[in-house]
């Protein structure tokens, strides 16, 4: 049966969608609450005074949560394992990579595993977020609705992002957050008509996740004021900071999972109890690590710890969370990037209040901005992340400074690294969710490989009516023009001459191309075709640009329909070998042979696809771009020049 034939039948799965999500993610609620009650006895243990014991196992006091992460490896490790092993990690990745490279297809079973798994993971002291299996688990279920009634591809991945949406609307009771997450990471596209249907989802999810678990503010923060521009560079400095936060928990976070992919060898099934150990360990020192860890954040909004001890849990959230992630637990990294994020900009606020005392008890402030630059750096997402700090917690008196030290931290965290929290741990993998496939062979392919050398310039002393019957004789969109020593002086277009015609029709003989060329863009033969894509595709009537050396010598003319005949080879590379094996991307923590066990320790390697095939040199220009006419001319002594 096909439905999403109508617009309403399409709206109708919008929302069914996000009506999904959003129980979905009350369910999801419910069951972590569970777990955290049966592991620890209290709804939420990092909320707990000191380090109670357990009320079944008093005797042990506070050491019961060495046990708790173990006993919970024991559970969730043989779930994943065995029926959905994509269910491991923290889930966004998973889901762009089915977006991007497989249509939206999700299987459905992952949102039961992942809710599953996630809940025993964070209630047995996994210190990760629920975003992000909130995440796998709305989208797996728009996928599944999306492919039971045989919807088209696009519909597929708009329904993915729609469950997406409505599982971050309903758990921080943020819709338009939720819109904005679903299309900065999952979709990576803002088109109307997705748009339309992630609003939709988004705001169905709101209202069944508020009718259940209330209409309150996230986060409470005290009155903010700036009162004067002075403090301005202190937000820019705690983007600064926040940027250098998000690229290096990410960094961390994938250190410590490759120490565990090289320490582990046993069955992939006990990883996580093995894990859980050294996991307990750390919870026994810091237990406020225990789960997601909200009412910490709380405390450390309200400035109730001190500089020494932010740090202390700023440190301790990178670590316990990168742990949880690499000894194959389940959960999300947003939370603990929104945690680290109120620890570092609590513990600035604390130190810029003893600096400038007009600056005291505005730590709240501080953090959240702290929290939102934080997410910034680590995922680059900084719409989501302004949109979802402003939901939190109501309160738009710190809009400007959040928006300023966000920009600043997604620009240096840019620099910093190419790739994001989410995107590095797919790029490990070898895929490159920007990159089209053929992008590889440009990126080995140099211009004057391919360039036309046929097309002739026209010279600059022609007058504008010879150039454009030459022009139109050629049977090319543009033609350099080029001055007596062979130098380019600019291109004419076909558009361009009719304009300079119907402008000047007294003076049509006496104007001189080199009177009306425009100097495009120029490319270096040995440019790479990679580096000069841009330039190509955006090219003056999609003609392509010219080939030129350092002092301006016209060289050639790298046509638009070459760039976009190799863009469009998808068979000019091979899939990963992971892929091949899988029809997938390798789970990063599955277990390894013995022999896997030689590669040095924390190096990746990556499957290079095979290089281009190798111009002999005697191939033409017009072989390379299907015969290019030359411009038309009336015999060799006509002033008409060739490429050199």
């Amino acid at each position: 049966m096909r439905l999403a034939g109508t617009s309403y039948q399409w709206v109708a799965m919008a929302v069914l969608v996000g009506a999904g999500a959003g129980l979905a993610a009350v369910a999801f609620r419910w069951l972590i609450t569970s777990a955290t009650l049966i592991f620890t006895g209290t709804a939420d243990y990092s909320a707990s005074h000191g380090h109670p014991g357990h009320p079944w196992a008093p005797w042990l006091g506070g050491f019961f949560v060495v046990l708790t992460p173990v006993v919970g490896g024991l559970l969730f490790g043989p779930l994943v394992q065995r029926f959905a092993p994509e269910a491991r990690g923290h889930g966004v990745p998973e889901v762009m990579y089915a977006v991007s490279q497989h249509g939206g297809r999700i299987k459905g079973r992952v949102a039961l595993v992942k809710a599953l798994a996630s809940a025993i993971c964070i209630g047995s002291g996994g210190s990760v977020g629920r975003e992000g299996p909130i995440v796998q688990i709305g989208s797996a279920l728009g996928s599944w609705l999306a492919r039971i009634f045989r919807m088209p591809e696009s519909r597929v991945r708009a329904l993915v992002a729609c469950g997406a949406a409505g599982g971050i609307a309903a758990t921080f009771n943020a819709p338009i957050a939720g819109v904005f997450f679903a299309l900065e990471l999952i979709l990576a596209d803002f088109a109307a008509g997705s748009f339309g249907a992630v609003v939709l989802a988004s705001v169905t999810a709101s209202i069944i996740g508020r009718s259940f678990l209330g209409n309150e503010a996230f986060l409470k923060l005290p009155p903010f004021t700036i009162t004067s521009a002075a403090e301005y560079p202190l937000f820019i400095l705690l983007g600064l900071l926040a940027a250098a936060a998000g690229v290096g928990f990410t960094r961390i976070l994938y250190l410590i999972e490759d120490f565990c992919d090289w320490a582990w060898r046993g069955p992939a099934s006990l990883r996580p109890a093995a894990g859980g150990v050294l996991l307990g360990l750390l919870l026994l020192v810091l237990p406020q690590m225990y789960g997601v860890g909200y009412p910490v954040v709380q405390a450390g909004v309200a400035g109730s710890y001190a500089v020494g001890f932010l740090v202390l849990l700023l440190v301790g959230k990178i670590v316990a969370t990168s742990l949880t992630i690499g000894i194959g637990g389940s959960g999300g990294v947003f939370a603990p990037s929104l945690f680290i994020g109120a620890m570092l900009g609590a513990a600035f606020g604390e130190v810029a209040g003893f600096l400038v005392p007009a600056l005291h008890g505005q730590v709240g402030a501080f953090a959240l901005v702290g929290m939102g630059a934080v997410f910034a750096g680590a995922a680059r997402a900084p719409i989501t992340a302004v949109i979802i700090m402003f939901e939190l917690t109501g309160e738009y008196s710190i809009i400007l400074p959040l928006m300023l030290a966000i920009v600043v931290a997604t620009g240096v965290s840019k620099l910093m690294s190419p790739d994001t929290i989410y995107t590095l741990k797919l790029r490990r993998r070898g895929i490159d969710l920007e990159r089209h496939p053929g992008t590889e062979l440009l990126s080995r392919t140099r211009v004057d490989t391919v360039m036309d050398t046929s097309l002739r310039a026209l010279p600059g002393h022609l007058s504008v009516a010879e150039g454009a019957r030459r022009l139109l004789t050629a049977q090319h969109p543009a033609v350099p023009v080029i001055d007596a020593e062979g130098k380019l002086t600019g291109i004419v277009t076909v558009q361009h001459l009719a304009s300079v015609l119907n402008d000047d029709d007294n003076n049509r003989d006496r104007t001189r191309l080199f009177d009306v060329a425009e100097m495009p863009v120029t490319i270096l033969p040995e440019d790479t075709l990679l580096m000069v894509l841009d330039a190509v595709l955006g090219s003056a009537s999609n003609a392509g640009v010219p080939v030129t050396d350092a002092d301006g010598s016209l060289h050639g003319w790298l046509n638009q329909e070459t760039v976009l005949r190799i863009l469009s080879s998808t068979n000019a590379l091979p899939t990963s070998g992971a892929e091949q094996r899988t029809g997938g991307p390798r789970p990063s923590d599955q277990p390894r042979s013995r022999t896997g066990g030689k590669r040095k320790f924390m190096r990746r390697r990556f499957q290079r696809p095979p290089d281009p095939q190798p111009n002999n040199g005697n191939r033409s220009g017009t072989e390379m771009n299907n015969g290019i006419s030359q411009a038309g001319s009336d015999g060799p002594g006509d002033g008409g020049s060739p490429a050199h």
